[in-house]
């Protein structure tokens, strides 16, 4: 395939930013699509085979939840990396070498022997992941013309949320007919069709030969990794110690410490650094970043305390929990490119703003309505609008981000900004965990408190017994250890007060949890509210090539 010589003017308003060879620029997006999906999917579609996993591989519930843990992990603290190599190598080759590791680290999940290889093949997946994402986000910002841009950007956000409901449902599917290494399995036929679409329809986009900022590359991902990994496994440890005089806290404090100092080199470093800070002098690109982790933060916040609630109190099924929020993920999968049409069409952070309001009201209303008297279907709506929201605000947000930026940096930029918001993932996960219990742990013995002075006597004196050792506090089956020779009567007493307290208790420190997540949507409709309306100029000119 011969490669043109880059055109001299700039490309007229409404066509492409690179000679396609008269193909639209729409014929790249079934590879990125694609290929995306299937990075996405695999963020949410182990979750649903722990219990496989722990029966097949004889293993523990912490090593099994280092399979997930791995792949966020390592996705996570290497996607600025990733981005910036798409600056300095291409982000077609990045993409389709990242394609290829992840689709290779498939097959070796499914093959996987023991507990440790399928961690470490999780790990490699990741990385093919962070490779992979970035360079989505970029080829659509260099090759779409401004006008056709929004579009394609909704497309792109709709992709990560319809992987986000496909994957419990799918990996249900998969777990419970073929097997959970099918999960895996799934994903070489899909990326040898992605790779075949990108060797055949990405374009070849012009790069700038740049030494490789090393010492960044290093400090970023050592930072990150001990940030990220504090976040993410600190209810593992109870934030207490990991090992010897090492703490979560620790480990969190010096990460946040190496990337201070991350951030002071990079400063001094220019245009040759790994995340030039100039793009956080536009106030676009600074917003953008905030907005996008508050969206994150919010997705993991309402999502986790909400399908427990489903399962534990209501008693719903994983699969039957899951479908619960169907309904939203179809409707915003219609709606997304309609979204991004508009995007194209009038000022962007209006758009985000209605989203941030739309999500702020869903997840206002979850509060509202999450209690031991509802039914599944009373949170189906609530749902809707929180999905319905996300799905205004991530589009339009993208292309805010991502307008007016010039081709140095563009994929540096896009790797900042899936960083951030996967950062903002994980700060949720565990700020919601930590709430979660913390409310559960005051709000369940107060109901049982409550509920005592309804009893017997001795039902009274064995119920306050069982609260003093803390055991209505754990977990939501509201099982209590009585003494020997307690009356059938007594017993059967005790344990429906047990039930109904860990039940109703539960259910409103899940209610109360929901207002940590609505009061960071406010902080994404705020940083919305105050982006600039247009595109901030670039400072230099967008230079492609096709190939």
């Amino acid at each position: 395939m011969s490669d043109p010589a880059p055109p001299t003017q700039p490309a007229a308003a409404g066509d492409s930013l690179v000679d396609l060879h008269g193909r639209s620029p729409w014929s790249m997006l079934p590879a990125l699509l694609v290929g995306f999906f299937m990075i996405m999917l695999d963020t949410t579609i182990v979750n649903i085979a722990v219990p496989s996993l722990v029966s097949s591989f004889d293993a523990g519930l912490v090593a099994v939840g280092w399979v997930n843990s791995a792949y966020l992990l390592s996705y996570a603290i290497l996607l600025l990396v990733a981005g910036r190599l798409g600056d300095r190598y291409g982000p077609r080759p990045m993409f389709i070498a990242g394609l290829a590791v992840f689709t290779a680290a498939s097959l070796a999940c499914g093959v996987a022997p023991t507990i440790g290889w399928l961690i470490a093949a999780r790990a490699v997946q990741g990385i093919g992941g962070a490779l992979v994402t970035p360079q989505t986000m970029t080829l659509i910002t260099r090759v779409f013309p401004e006008r056709q841009r929004g579009t394609a950007l909704g497309l792109w956000g709709t992709i990560a949320g319809v992987a986000a409901i496909a994957g419990p449902l799918l990996g249900g599917l998969l777990v419970e007919t073929i097997g959970w290494q099918w999960i895996f399995f799934v994903n070489v036929p899909v990326g040898v069709v992605a790779l075949w679409l990108a060797f055949r329809r990405l374009p070849v986009l012009s790069t700038q030969a740049r030494t490789l900022d090393l010492v960044g590359v290093g400090l970023s991902v050592v930072g990150l990794f001990l940030v990220v990994f504090g976040l993410q496994e600190g209810s593992t440890y109870d934030w207490g110690t990991i090992a010897g005089p090492v703490t979560v806290w620790g480990v969190i404090g010096v990460g946040l410490v190496v990337l201070v100092v991350f951030g002071l080199l990079q400063a001094r470093r220019g245009e040759d650094a790994l995340l030039p800070m100039r793009l956080f002098r536009r106030r676009n690109f600074l917003l953008g970043n905030v907005a996008g982790a508050a969206v994150t933060f919010a997705m993991i916040g309402i999502y986790f305390p909400i399908m427990l609630y489903l399962q534990e109190i209501l008693g719903l099924s994983a699969i039957h929990a899951a479908l619960v929020d169907l309904p939203g993920s179809v409707i915003s999968a219609a709606v997304a490119p309609f979204v991004g049409r508009l995007s194209d069409r009038m000022p962007g952070k209006w758009i985000v703003a209605t989203g941030f309001g739309g999500m702020a009201l869903g997840v206002a209303w979850l509060a509202g309505w999450t209690d031991v008297e509802r039914t599944a279907w009373h949170l189906v709506f609530p749902l809707a609008l929180f999905a319905l929201g996300v799905t205004a605000v991530m589009s339009p947000l993208s292309n805010l981000v991502s307008a007016g930026l010039e081709a140095s940096t563009a994929g540096a930029a896009s790797g900042a900004f899936n960083m951030t918001r996967q950062v903002g993932g994980v700060i949720g996960s565990a700020a919601i965990v930590v709430m979660l219990s913390a409310r559960a742990a005051v709000e369940i013995p107060a109901m049982a408190r409550s509920l005592a002075d309804g009893l017997s006597a001795q039902g009274r004196e064995v119920f306050l017994q069982a609260l003093a050792s803390g055991g209505l506090s754990q977990g939501t089956s509201g099982d209590v250890t009585l003494p020997e020779g307690t009356p059938a009567s007594v017993v059967a007493e005790v344990h429906a007060a047990a039930v109904q307290a860990v039940h109703t208790g539960f259910a409103a420190a899940t209610a109360q949890t929901m207002l940590l997540a609505c009061a960071v949507v406010v902080v994404g409709l705020l940083a919305g509210l105050a982006m600039r309306s247009g595109a901030e100029p670039a400072r230099a000119a967008v230079a492609v090539e096709a190939g």
